[in-house]
């Protein structure tokens, strides 16, 4: 009888594909580890122990079949592996590089919970797709019978491609618009490469530019069309603009030079990644090239900016957050990877001020101390008083989270409603706004969350639409007939 390949969780330990040394990732946007060698990931899978309820699927949320093809990994079957993987996900190994499986998949492993150590599935998601890219198994989009319906997309991030995907396959033809020079949102210009280098992104979109969507780029809704305008060419617009609005703080000096905002400053370095221009590289503005930074949140945007400054050079990176270390919502291993790369996290601490005056010279700040729990279960933080003192700053980005932009009034549409949170407000059994024949999808909707939540409703709204359009046919065909 063969041995069973898997099971193997009491004598194999945890492991994660090795690093690079700080003293090198610290100096350059690659990626800070490779993929796993195959030995490596067949040896991980294979710790999975096939439990009755897979809670790592449960709790991710597009629902992959993560034992199943942990299973045909450990067995050497990397292609169905890749199949069943591509089946739920539009971008795998975008999921398995950017996704906090410490607090999904990996952070609700059953082994986890026995205390053997999480199967480490998101390196192994990465190594299952970069292998069939490698390998060529990555087939172009199948194109469906045209339909003659055609679809408008606002927003070119995750949710919007992966429901342009969908919508091709399906046969209907799909233009995607977007503000930026580049497609794919947060994912190209919001996401420092060290977590997500920038052709892993780009030949996703090229592979959809292959089957026919049409980008249309440097394009802004309430500018160059409105959205009415936008409805006259399509049978269905679907609105995925995710949520960009920086949430700011008031308090003295917050307008002062050398406050900035993080995605202003990690959109350019970006740019300057892809070999762009940026003129806020060359005045200085949005470099941290010799400054001292500090960074005001604990969030996954803030654990971009202060190992973005690692990168570029500052003489010393700090990062200021309200609660303490086990209540900050962003990765602990961001906040590891961070801590390696030399930033100092000072916790329990907020600013109170803002100093200088042509340009910040430095932050006062006052020592937090945790009350009881507040609405999130969280304890609140409150100020500890007398406790106020002031840290050295030439540079000071604010990731304190994004909200919606203006809507409606931005997309010169009166007639589309919002929620109290400036989100659109859809009907959730349809995922249409109040307007006819109008979608809406992602962070647009849910207000700010994952890349993996984009997708799962850039996936679900494509059901949505498919529904409108079907109905639109019959009606056709009654009124013709």
């Amino acid at each position: 009888m063969a041995e069973n390949p898997m099971l193997k969780f009491v004598v194999r330990p945890q492991s994660y594909p090795d690093k690079r040394a700080v003293n090198e990732r610290a100096r350059d946007f690659a990626e800070i580890s490779n993929s796993f060698a195959p030995a490596g990931a067949e040896d991980q899978a294979a710790r999975c122990s096939q439990c009755g309820v897979p809670y790592c699927s449960v709790h991710c949320p597009l629902h992959n079949h993560i034992p199943d093809w942990l299973r045909l990994t450990a067995e050497g079957r990397l292609r169905e592996a890749y199949e069943l993987s591509n089946m739920t996900s539009t971008m795998p190994e975008i999921c398995g590089r950017i996704c906090p499986q410490d607090r999904l998949c990996e952070g609700n492993c059953v082994i986890e919970f026995s205390g053997h150590g999480a199967v480490t599935i998101g390196s192994v998601e990465k190594f299952i797709t970069d292998t069939a890219w490698k390998e060529g198994w990555v087939e172009p989009v199948q194109v469906g019978a045209p339909t003659g319906f055609s679809i408008g997309i606002i927003g070119a991030g995750p949710g919007g491609l992966t429901a342009a995907e969908y919508l091709r396959m399906a046969g209907h033809e799909v233009h995607i618009y977007d503000r930026y020079d580049r497609a794919g949102g947060l994912l190209t210009y919001g996401i420092p490469g060290f977590k997500l280098e920038k052709h892993i992104v780009m030949r996703r979109v090229q592979r959809l530019e292959e089957a026919g969507i049409h980008f249309h780029l440097g394009f802004e809704v309430g500018k160059d069309a409105t959205l009415a305008e936008l409805r006259q060419k399509h049978e269905a617009v679907l609105i995925a603009t995710g949520v960009y609005k920086a949430r700011d703080m008031k308090m003295p000096g917050v307008g002062t030079k050398g406050v900035v905002k993080a995605l202003d400053f990690l959109t350019a370095s970006n740019k300057a990644g892809f070999g762009d221009a940026v003129p806020e590289h060359e005045d200085g503005s949005l470099l941290a090239t010799g400054k001292d930074v500090v960074v005001i949140g604990g969030g996954d945007t803030a654990m971009d900016c202060v190992r973005t400054s690692v990168r570029q050079g500052a003489r010393s990176v700090r990062c200021l957050y309200r609660r303490d270390r086990e209540n900050m919502p962003g990765s602990q291993r961001e906040v590891q990877n961070a801590e390696e790369e030399g930033v100092e996290f000072v916790w329990l601490s907020a600013p109170i001020a803002f100093e200088g005056t042509e340009h910040v010279t430095g932050v006062k700040l006052t020592r937090m101390r945790l009350g009881q729990p507040d609405a999130s279960g969280r304890r609140a933080p409150e100020p500890d008083p007398g406790s106020e003192a002031s840290i050295p700053a030439d540079l000071v980005i604010k990731a304190l989270g994004f909200d919606p932009e203006e809507l409606p009034t931005m997309f010169g549409e009166p007639s589309l409603a919002v929620t109290r949170w400036g989100t659109l407000r859809v009907d959730h059994r349809s995922m249409m706004t109040s307007i006819d024949g109008v979608f809406a999808a992602g962070d647009i909707v849910r207000g700010a969350s994952l890349v993996v939540w984009a997708i799962r409703d850039g996936r679900d709204v494509v059901d949505h639409i498919q529904s409108y359009l079907t109905a639109k046919a019959t009606t056709r065909s009654r009124v013709t007939a």
